[in-house]
């Protein structure tokens, strides 16, 4: 094991203890500690102590030269040793180095995990005592563009995804000079083993039937295989693109939005008993079952007009929100709806929220590819403990 000897200034540090505070004792401790520990590495580099002469010398001194270096106590100044021929560095700062990697890494965390560039700025001047400024911050993020890129753009030929979820959301966007709104496409999936994926986001102008075809060409170029089923809302262009992109694939229109829809055109009271009705037909088990229990509802009720607008919603929607009955019953309940995408768009909007406003596009691909991106993580994680 490596001996150190340190040549320390007591005349100093008991100065240092009567007239000053204990941040400047611990300062000048550590530098004095550190000084030493270079001037160490540097007789060892040069296997020859000062002022001695020996064949076997590498190099010869060649003074010092100064540098900071900021520790969880602060701002530090080092004689840093170096030889004539420059080849010489000490490990500290490489040790340092890691260590800064590692703080920025944490910086990028709190970030992505939805902390204000403000509110970092003032962790790492309480942690540190170094003020850092909010573009500084936000610059260290653009460190995540190839990796959120790179995950964005991952081959999906690997696995087959039998069920495939889209939805869009919207943010808010600075672009010249103005404050717009912008569509965030997210796609998710279950493969075959029941486990959750996320697959792809785009940022574009709006949710149209263009931007929904763009996003389904991109994961399409990206070599995923044609899903069984697609689940989504009742989007017009959409539902065209799909068509247009994934031939064959069954459109699974998200039970929830659909009653949603049909609930909202009832009248406010006294139907109980139509509720029911209602809520029986999308409980069935079977889709012979919910298509008799359709037309039983129709038949009961189809005279009332009051419900006539409720009752067409239902027939125009009926059939592509009980696709998910075809499939096996072990995955019925977690495809009849968009609803664990919507819970995922939560996740992303409460981290989103914190920001409020992206300075631009690109940032606001960053911010969402990472969040998807540790979700995505988090999920990976939870299969392997399950299968532990």
């Amino acid at each position: 094991m490596t001996q150190y000897q340190f040549n320390l200034n007591l005349d100093y540090l008991k100065e240092s203890v009567m007239n000053s505070d204990l941040d400047a004792v611990i300062k000048a401790s550590v530098v004095l500690v550190l000084n030493s520990v270079m001037e160490k590495e540097r007789d060892d580099y040069l296997q020859v102590g000062a002022y001695e002469r020996s064949s076997d010398r590498l190099d010869s001194r060649n003074g010092y030269y100064e540098r900071d270096l900021v520790l969880s106590i602060g701002r530090v100044t080092l004689k840093v040793p170096r030889t004539r021929k420059g080849e010489f560095s000490p490990s500290l700062f490489e040790k340092y180095a890691r260590c800064d990697q590692a703080f920025v890494l944490s910086m990028l965390e709190m970030v992505v995990n939805g902390v204000s560039t403000r509110k970092v700025k003032n962790i790492v001047q309480q942690l540190c005592g170094e003020s850092v400024s909010k573009s500084f911050v936000s610059s260290l993020t653009e460190r995540l563009d190839p990796v959120v890129y790179a995950w964005a753009n991952r081959p999906l030929n690997t696995t087959y995804y039998p069920y495939i979820f889209a939805d869009a959301m919207y943010i808010k966007v600075r672009e010249h000079n103005r404050v717009v709104s912008k569509a965030v496409y997210i796609a998710t999936a279950i493969t075959e083993e029941n486990r959750r994926e996320v697959l792809g986001i785009r940022v574009d102008h709006a949710e149209s039937y263009e931007a929904w075809k763009l996003f389904l060409l991109h994961l399409q170029s990206r070599c995923i295989q044609s899903p069984k089923l697609f689940i989504t809302d009742a989007h017009a262009g959409l539902k065209k693109a799909l068509k247009e992109v994934f031939v064959g694939t069954v459109w699974q229109r998200c039970t929830v939005h659909l009653k949603r829809n049909i609930f909202n055109a009832l009248p406010k009271k006294g139907i109980v008993d139509e509720k029911l009705g209602l809520k029986r037909i999308f409980e069935a088990v079977s889709v012979e079952d919910a298509r008799l229990f359709k037309e039983e509802f129709q038949e009961r009720f189809g005279n009332n007009h009051k419900l006539e607008k409720a009752i067409q919603i239902l027939e125009d929607g009926f059939e592509d929100a009980i696709q998910y009955l075809n499939e096996p019953v072990k995955f019925q309940q977690y495809i009849r709806s968009t609803n664990s995408l919507e819970r995922l768009n939560q996740e992303v909007r409460r981290r989103e929220q914190v920001i409020r406003i992206f300075p631009n596009t690109q940032s606001a691909f960053r911010m969402i590819g990472a969040v998807l991106m540790q979700v995505n993580e988090e999920q990976a994680m939870k299969k392997i403990v399950r299968q532990q």
